[in-house]
């Protein structure tokens, strides 16, 4: 089926759909239809293929884990010996995968193996929930299909849930358009030692990637012509995976570490608002693209059972606990919010971006996150979500305007966090975002309005990986941004990660900065160090 084609059948499903029966989960199902449908049960299902017949590695994606819990992880893989074609180079059958887990690398001490079940409707996506683990304990894994064996992955448990966990190291990554450089971030991440890795959005980009693979300059490889249009079917997602996942950097960091991904809008369009698309299109039919996104993006990323879509629908914010040192929730800042105020970007905020009943997180996603604040028992309260959450003004005096995108477009949504925050005795508070392309380190103030406000937490801002090509270590705004905003401590536009050190009495932040990435091989180096103290929020140079 040609790419026009494809796009008028999905008009079709649009219009005959409509939108209020598309928000039904039966109504997003038979709108999904057209394209693929769910696993069948018993005789109806796809047919087994026999794996001998399996003349390419299937494994070129690699492998990934994630959400780690104290007595199980999540393994995944997916088959694909030609990546770059629509099918992957397999038929429409069914392909049974070995799995093995074990203590040790060589596979000596192997303590758990099986089979899964690639499915056809999945893309031949595997995802394997390991139960009846220990806790806290560092693993490696592996797949098998037919005659090929896929690479190792090291994975770990988390601790037990009263463990008393001394220290606890993560990554926050962001931001990796495959257009605009190498992932050479990724590769000196995948040598860190780390505990965990929190991806905190735009895992891909949906504009087109031309032959050249846009900013990489490729003069060794033309890339096909069909990731050189923009995503908007389920089969265009699909692709777009296989070529970021075709990046060794990107497979190297998965294999290294466990993953806790979460969105933002790229993965689907930009800027999108809930069932509000950027661009003048029926909202049925992008609540189409929506699902069709959301659906590649499960199959793509270690993600588990609970968060499998119906249709438009995903259920992706959820809740880590790492023993008695740390609680993370995980949010999701794009499905359930608000549209922007003032028609987006940047403005001056007023009654509309004010109104209290504007949401970033949706009712429910809120009360979720008040309500697990108020039964933890963590030392540290950590928030993997996406964008800027501390206020950001844009110049110094009373002419700045805020980012309509960001938590600053939605300041009742924030004040009811920051009071639920209060109110629950969470004394140390954390905030991890994506976004921006730029490393941030902010107080988060009780009131913004007054620098002398009382502390109540910290938020990390990970730069991204590539997005905005090399970036600069003070971009053009950098003195407007740090006068403006006294919460500011720390202001950098080169690519690259956070690695975040928690522990008992303190925690440390250290940003990780390449010096390029439209050119590869650039070494990393620490920009810059803080800590906060348990019990005394508020970032200090380390």
């Amino acid at each position: 089926m040609t790419h026009s084609s494809h796009q008028q059948e999905l008009r079709d499903a649009a219009r005959h759909t409509g939108r209020r029966r598309f928000l039904t989960v039966t109504g997003a199902a038979a709108a999904l239809a057209f394209s693929v449908g769910l696993p069948a049960a018993g005789a109806a299902s796809a047919a087994e293929l026999d794996t001998r017949q399996i003349g390419e590695d299937p494994f070129t994606l690699g492998v990934a884990s994630g959400d780690p819990l104290p007595e199980s992880v999540l393994l995944w893989t997916r088959l694909a010996p030609r990546p770059f074609e629509p099918d992957s180079g397999l038929p429409a059958a069914r392909v049974e995968v070995r799995w093995e887990l074990a203590r040790d690398e060589r596979f000596q001490r192997v303590v758990r193996r099986g089979t899964a079940t690639a499915h056809p409707e999945f893309h031949h996506s595997v995802h394997v929930e390991v139960k009846g683990l220990a806790p806290d304990h560092v693993l490696y894994y592996r797949f098998r299909a037919g005659q090929w064996t896929s690479p190792v992955g090291r994975t770990r448990t988390a601790p037990a849930p009263g463990a008393h966990k001394r220290e606890l190291s993560l990554a926050a990554v962001s931001c990796q358009a495959y257009h605009d450089g190498y992932f050479t971030a990724y590769k000196h991440l995948a040598q860190e030692d780390v505990d965990v890795v929190f991806h905190l959005g735009d895992y891909l980009y949906e504009y087109a990637v031309n032959a050249a693979g846009g900013a990489r300059n490729y003069t060794d490889r033309t890339l096909p012509a069909l990731f050189n249009r923009e995503t908007t079917t389920l089969e265009d997602y699909r692709l777009r995976y296989a070529l970021y996942k075709s990046d060794p950097d990107l497979r190297a960091a998965h294999a290294a570490h466990p993953f806790v991904v979460t969105w933002d809008d790229h993965e689907t369009e930009n800027n999108y608002a809930g069932d509000t698309p950027e661009n003048s299109v029926p909202p049925e039919e992008f609540l189409i693209r929506r699902a069709a996104a959301y659906r590649a993006y499960w199959e793509n990323q270690p993600l588990r059972a609970p968060q499998q879509p119906q249709g438009p629908d995903m259920r992706l914010y959820r809740r880590l606990r790492f023993g008695r040192l740390a609680q993370f929730d995980i949010l999701d800042t794009r499905q359930y919010r608000s549209d922007q105020a003032y028609g987006d970007g940047w403005q001056t905020p007023g009654p509309e971006s004010e109104d209290p009943s504007r949401t970033l997180t949706g009712a429910a996603q809120e009360r979720w996150l008040i309500d697990g604040w108020r039964h933890s028992k963590a030392t540290w309260n950590v928030v993997p979500q996406q964008v800027t959450f501390a206020r950001r003004r844009n110049v110094p005096g009373d002419a700045y305007q805020l980012s309509m995108d960001s938590w600053d477009g939605y300041p009742a949504s924030r004040d009811r966090v920051l009071r639920g925050a209060e109110a629950t005795g969470v004394d140390n508070l954390m905030v991890l975002t994506g976004d921006v392309h730029v490393g941030y380190a902010f107080d988060l103030k009780r009131d913004f309005d007054d620098p002398a406000s009382r502390t109540v937490g910290t938020e990390i801002v990970a730069t991204s990986i590539t997005s905005g090509k090399d970036g600069s270590e003070k971009p053009a705004n950098w003195t407007n941004l740090t006068t403006a905003n006294p919460h500011m401590k720390y202001y950098n536009g080169r690519r690259g990660y956070a690695v975040v050190t928690l522990q008992e009495r303190q925690a440390r932040a250290d940003y990780r900065t390449v010096s390029a990435v439209t050119t590869p091989g650039a070494p990393v180096t620490t920009a810059a160090s803080f800590v906060t103290e348990v019990g005394n929020q508020g970032l200090t140079p380390a």
